[in-house]
């Protein structure tokens, strides 16, 4: 029972990890119906702003996951003035190319400066650090990751549910044309969520050091699962990303230790296709 119940706290942990990566891609898609395909290349800046300010400086990630959040808001916008606002209007295959660009830019540009070679942050506040809770071992990098996740969860979900901007968000995801009628500046915040994604992803990126290495690669799966994370949720719907990162979490932690390693995603993929299947909008589609 132990056992059992140590798999389930780590694949919760891991769900709340992907659920505040996938939480601005869904308010991404969700609001402006567009495949940002850098969002894992936005954790990763996001990580090597955190390592070399911890490398350097000594700031721990903790503190630098602050900056990477502001680093990130501020590249999410500039991705929207610069790049995303030229596609908007135009086939949907335009911001999936252009950020696919994007994304190989990011990438090879790191991999040029910084090399392939993975990075760990030694003597980081909360790397390695456990404590033991009626007998399940529970890591204290992933549950300050999971914390945060859930109060960030929880401010943007009022942030749009509660909010006059949160409104005004709603209502250019439902009708961009009749958003404007009603007096709303939707290029403002088509600008507001995509720096708000990237926001979300930088924090994530900036703690991740705490007990991750740092590579080129790394944003990779982190972007992969955060598509099947929105997908299977409900395009813009947070409580939708909420739920569905937590069930891949939990499938991901018992495919892996009951069955075998190489087997988690296949059965995370599984899950995703049954989900879809059943309900082609999602958990919670908007």
């Amino acid at each position: 029972m132990a056992t059992f119940l140590q798999v389930a706290f780590d694949g919760l942990l891991n769900g709340l990890l992907y659920a505040l990566v996938a939480a601005g891609l869904s308010l991404i898609w969700g609001v402006m119906d567009v495949i940002n395909f850098a969002h894992g290349e936005f954790l990763m800046v996001a990580m090597y702003l955190s390592y070399w300010l911890g490398f350097i400086w000594k700031v721990d990630p903790l503190v630098s996951s602050v900056a990477g959040g502001a680093f990130v808001f501020i590249l999410g916008a500039l991705t929207y003035r610069l790049v995303i606002s030229r596609t908007i209007g135009k086939s949907a295959m335009s911001a999936l190319l252009a950020t696919f660009g994007l994304s190989m830019l990011l990438k090879n540009v790191c991999l040029n400066r910084f090399s392939p070679n993975f990075r760990i942050l030694q003597h980081t506040l909360l790397g390695g650090k456990t404590f033991n809770l009626a007998g399940i071992i529970i890591p204290l990098p992933q549950l300050v990751i999971g914390l945060v996740a859930l109060a960030l969860l929880y401010l943007i979900y009022l942030l749009v549910k509660k909010t006059r901007l949160g409104w005004a968000i709603q209502a250019t995801a439902m009708d961009k044309e009749a958003a404007e009628l009603m007096g709303i500046n939707t290029e403002r915040i088509y600008l507001l969520v995509f720096g708000l994604g990237g926001a979300c992803v930088g924090i994530a990126g900036g703690l991740l050091p705490s007990y991750l290495a740092v590579h080129p690669e790394v944003g990779g799966l982190f972007s992969l699962i955060a598509f099947v994370c929105v997908a299977m949720g409900g395009f813009g719907s947070i409580p939708g990303a909420l739920l569905a990162s937590l069930l891949i979490g939990l499938v991901e932690a018992f495919a892996g230790f009951y069955i075998a390693p190489v087997f988690k995603y296949v059965a995370v993929f599984g899950l995703y296709l049954v989900v879809v299947m059943v309900r082609p909008r999602g958990l919670f589609g908007w």
